[in-house]
């Protein structure tokens, strides 16, 4: 491979991290526009390991600078088909990443990429990662039999790309409408992410869309069929252990095998107890916050703060990495459309803020009672503000909140009747009180103290008296 590209390529490159003093161009990303997309074509219609570049070359770029970036690949072959598109598609990730010195994040529409200074001097152009990539995919997915590849780095014809892409992936998406987790007997795991996440578990089934966004039941299904040994596996649900959390005995049993032990249990529909694993690939973090006792929502794309005071990326490093995080927990985009989503914890019901943009992206997946009492960016851009603008639009949280207060209120009272029903303890003869500070409270004397939902357990108390030293 040295003779025939100018840089190694191994999957010991697939964690490498091209930071930006060592950076000669970034492609895509969330400065600009990043998309990969595989189309099925009729081998005739392909020529193959044919690299295409529409706009300005790697030697044509200026270094520093960011540039919009989208890599179309056709493939054919006597079993290629539609279906198999999304499972290539997620494949380009850990292909581009083989190549030393180039960076892939991400996947679909959100792609980032960089490239290091070293390797762009070796580079007389993208050509030669075209095809280091195009190998790769063949000699791991031999049902390829032809590819070609048109990387586009002119503004105009990546945004042409992309919005012919976003039809197509909404298409894909919409396959798993009508089919629930409960019409099928397998659902389909993914360890495409367990390079970088080790205890990740992916579980993919029709009303929970893996967390990367690109591989529904569908896909996983096709994935398993063509490369029954790959990254993609048929997952026996078993027996329903909790209908509303979506608990299986099946996905328990792969859980605990995937992750070494760490989980042995995974809901798939509950945000709070026994969560699915967060990977790090994820397109949205949900968060929750305890201040309003509701669930924020922030997409990769968004770059500014949620009320909690944090950014995607902040969030998505403490969720990330294959671990169950309560409180915390990364999702696809599709899954907000979902009939399932997060149902054990009241699904939309618990949704208070989404970013702006987000919220428009997704519309016609709010229900429309709930459409203007969640907030965004605009109207709650931090907690107090988020918790004004749920108390004025009445959202179903707030109807929690005054149920709290009621119930403390009774406990406060429970409290007080208590101590004065319970007799005094007298000291015995001789034995003198210490002294304690006094506290004025105003005209009254003193303070009253209440202490709220606090639990003191005394294993054992001793009383004694002092005696006087002669």
């Amino acid at each position: 491979m040295a003779d025939e590209f100018p840089f190694e390529i191994s999957p010991m490159f697939e964690g490498e991290r091209v930071r930006k003093d060592s950076m000669f161009v970034e492609l895509g990303g969330p400065k600009s526009m990043g998309l990969e997309l595989v189309r099925a074509a009729e081998m005739d219609d392909i020529e193959d390991d044919k690299v295409t570049i529409v706009g300005p070359d790697i030697k044509e770029m200026e270094e520093g600078k960011t540039y919009p970036w989208a890599m179309v690949f056709n493939i054919g072959g006597e079993l290629v088909e539609s279906d198999l598109e999304s499972v290539v598609e997620r494949r380009v990730h850990d292909f581009v990443n083989y190549c030393q010195g180039i960076m892939h994040l991400n996947q679909r529409y959100d792609v980032w990429m960089r490239v290091s200074k070293d390797t762009a001097a070796k580079l007389d152009s993208f050509e030669a990662v075209g095809k280091a990539v195009m190998m790769l995919f063949k000699t791991e997915l031999p049902f390829i039999e032809k590819m070609q590849v048109t990387f586009y780095t002119e503004e105009a014809a990546v945004k042409e790309q992309m919005d012919g892409a976003m039809d197509i992936f909404k298409a894909r998406d919409a396959r798993t409408k009508d089919l629930h987790d409960e019409d099928v007997d397998v659902f389909y795991g993914c360890t495409l992410c367990q390079s970088f996440a080790p205890t990740s578990v992916c579980v993919v089934s029709p009303d929970r869309i893996a967390l990367c966004g690109a591989i529904n039941w569908f896909d996983g299904r096709a994935a398993s069929k063509v490369d029954p040994d790959g990254p993609q596996f048929e997952l026996e649900k078993g027996e329903c252990v909790d209908e509303l959390g979506g608990e299986y005995s099946g996905v328990n049993e792969v859980a605990k095998r995937l992750s070494g032990g760490e989980f042995e249990r995974i809901k798939l529909h509950s945000f709070f107890e026994f969560p699915h694993t967060s990977c790090g690939c994820f397109e949205v973090v949900g968060f929750y916050i305890p201040e309003v006792e509701g669930i924020g929502w922030i997409n990769r794309e968004f770059q500014g703060e949620a009320p909690n005071g944090l950014t995607f990326s902040t969030m998505a490093g403490q969720t990330g990495g294959g671990k169950q995080v309560v409180g915390f927990l990364g999702v696809g985009v599709n899954y907000f459309y979902s009939p399932k989503f997060i149902q054990a914890d009241g699904g939309w019901n618990k949704v208070v803020w989404l970013p702006s943009t987000f919220k428009e992206k997704i519309a016609d997946a709010i229900p429309a009672e709930l459409a203007d009492k969640i907030a965004t960016e605009a109207e709650a851009p931090d907690v107090d503000a988020l918790k004004a603008f749920l108390q004025e639009k009445e959202h179903p949280v707030v109807a929690g909140w005054s149920a709290e207060e009621e119930e403390e209120e009774e406990e406060e009272e429970e409290e007080e009747t208590a101590l004065e029903a319970a007799p005094m303890m007298m000291p015995a003869a001789g034995f003198q009180m210490p002294a304690m500070p006094m506290v004025s409270g105003g005209a009254g004397g003193g303070i009253k103290l209440t202490i709220k939902n606090a639990k003191i357990s005394i294993e054992k108390m001793i009383v004694s008296e002092k005696k006087a030293k002669k």
